[in-house]
């Protein structure tokens, strides 16, 4: 394939402005989740406007899967930065969340007026679509991150670990559990992959910056405990909630679901209600599925909120992510050749299959499915999803239709009993 050459290449400047448009547009437009977003990416960039190679963009992804965090936000920044530096990976960034961020924050602004029977139908529908796409998620990572009886087997021990406590030390203890499983059970499975040394893009990033970056983020991941007194302590909190929600995400942006949970709901920041109707509108907007944070900073009880709030959890649960991509883009090419390093990732993996099961029973399934009325609409959303593969901004709609129309007629599932 014939990548564009530097002599092709326009000012900074211009190319800094050509990546923030062109990933505007596709935040816009890419509607789907984040396999979904990459098959965008790789229609833009590699075959409409070829700024790579396909193997230099399949190595992107690799490293973006292999990072915990946003694989696909983390791509686009990746793209941004090799189009135009560090800026142009800022802009990427900006112009590929910023639409689904605004559209998230219009959805929390509503939700204060959803009283009422139909409020009530339209968000009880969101929550149905909750169950059909965590449901969904669950049923792909573990088609896919659990292909053999081992990673099947740390799947189940994350999940019986979850059942017997919950709370967000467990989340970490499955992480780190899945990592030791990983490297006991998995060596052989991943030993092929691997070995690999395929050509990565150069994107220029010294050792000093990638050092910054990794010990950014270890700092904030510590907490910065000190600030926990005074005017900044609810901000500090905040910020803490969603960096190290972001920070842990391994496996899809669905995996973020149970750490928020407990970041935002069990400390009482959030009812439940509301956590998962905001978590349904999100399946309805395009682009990064971790702009749920503008929806859950905006209705936070307390100041920093609203916008403040918006912007601050955005911004928090999307750094730990960037700044790892930072971090690893100069030692992925000998990380990669490990073969402890793919199988300790190889059991995070399915661990996290495990972590999301358990979300998918508590808070989305208790939740939502309260009779079998219910739960034939949870049903056949996801079926649409699965089999059928209609757009989720379909399901959403076939969902909040049916609440609606069922409130309508008197047959809301509430009146239902169960």
């Amino acid at each position: 394939m014939e990548v564009e050459t530097s002599l092709q290449r326009p000012s900074h400047a211009a190319r800094v402005l050509e990546v923030f448009l062109v990933f505007l547009r596709l935040g816009l437009t890419s509607f789907g989740g984040p396999i979904a977003h990459i098959g965008y990416f790789r229609r833009e960039f590699i075959e409409q406007r070829r700024w790579m190679s396909d193997d230099a963009f399949t190595e992107l992804v690799a490293l973006c899967q292999f990072l915990p965090g946003p694989a696909s936000s983390q791509t686009g920044f990746s793209i941004g930065w090799l189009r135009a530096g560090w800026t142009g990976g800022l802009a990427a960034w900006c112009g590929f969340t910023l639409p689904s961020m605004l559209f998230m924050i219009v959805c929390a602004m509503a939700a204060p007026d959803l009283g009422g029977p139909m409020g009530g139908a339209l968000v009880h529908g969101l929550k149905l679509v909750a169950v059909a796409v965590v449901a969904q998620a669950v049923w792909d990572m573990g088609r896919r991150l659990c292909p053999d009886r081992r990673r099947a087997a740390i799947a189940l021990f994350a999940l019986a670990l979850s059942c017997l406590f919950a709370s967000v030390y467990t989340q970490l203890a499955v992480i780190a559990g899945g990592a030791l499983l990983g490297l006991v059970l998995c060596r052989a499975q991943t030993h092929a992959s691997a070995g690999r040394h395929d050509t990565f893009p150069a994107i220029a990033v010294s050792r000093k910056v990638a050092v910054a970056a990794f010990a950014g983020f270890v700092v904030l991941l510590a907490g910065p405990a000190w600030l926990h007194a005074g005017a900044l302590a609810q901000g500090v909190r905040l910020f803490e909630a969603f960096y190290r929600s972001g920070a842990f995400v391994f496996g899809g942006g669905h995996v973020v679901l149970p750490l928020l949970q407990q970041q935002i709901v069990a400390t009482g920041w959030i009812s439940s209600n509301a956590f998962l109707a905001g978590y349904g509108a999100a399946q309805a907007a395009p682009g990064p599925l971790f702009t749920f944070a503008a929806y859950l900073g905006w209705l936070m009880p307390v100041p920093p909120n609203h916008w403040a709030g918006a912007m601050l959890a955005t911004a928090a649960i999307f750094l730990p992510g960037l700044l790892l991509v930072v971090a690893a883009l100069p030692c992925w090419q000998l990380l990669r050749a490990r073969p402890a390093a793919a199988a300790a990732f190889a059991g995070v993996n399915a661990a996290v299959v495990g972590l999301l099961a358990f979300a998918l029973y508590s808070p989305v399934w208790v939740s939502a499915v309260r009779n079998p009325l219910d739960f034939a609409l949870a049903g056949t959303a996801f079926l649409l999803l699965v089999r059928w593969r209609l757009p989720p901004l379909a399901v959403v709609a076939l969902c909040i239709g049916a609440s609606v129309a069922l409130a309508g007629t008197g047959l809301a599932p509430a009146s239902l009993g169960g």
